[in-house]
């Protein structure tokens, strides 16, 4: 259990986490693909009169998991480990997205997000 902790930089969880989720912000908002992507999954941005505070926590939730994720493995050195992990969970998320009939220009958004914030990660991990 001690690898999941020893060596980890914090700090760098912590930025890898926020700095993707505004990266999220802004990714879905409707200046850059979050119109076309909400009519590719069936979404009426026009009828959200909140935000969906569970969606958010269980995103930030996620985001720190994965961040966490980065940290672990460039602590311990093994970088295509952390490539190879959110890699396969963005394949496996489009595959759901087809499940779900979601359009390409959809699936290709959420793909592009998550490879984004694994960007981000191991950006982080490396300033911090």
């Amino acid at each position: 259990m001690q690898e999941i902790f020893a060596g980890v930089s914090w700090i760098g969880v912590i930025a890898g986490t926020i700095i993707s989720f505004l990266v999220g912000w802004v990714w879905y908002s409707e200046r850059l693909f979050g119109a076309k992507w909400a009519t590719g999954v069936g979404v009426d941005m026009a009828k959200a009169d909140k935000m969906p505070m569970a969606a958010m926590v269980t995103m930030l939730a996620g985001l720190f998991l994965m961040s966490w994720f980065v940290g672990v493995t460039a602590s311990n050195n093994a970088l295509l480990t952390v490539i190879l992990g959110p890699v396969a969970f963005t394949v496996l998320s489009y595959a759901g997205g087809a499940f779900r009939n979601n359009s390409t220009y959809a699936r290709n958004v959420d793909a592009g997000y998550w490879i984004a914030s694994l960007v981000v990660m191991v950006i982080c991990q490396g300033i911090f």
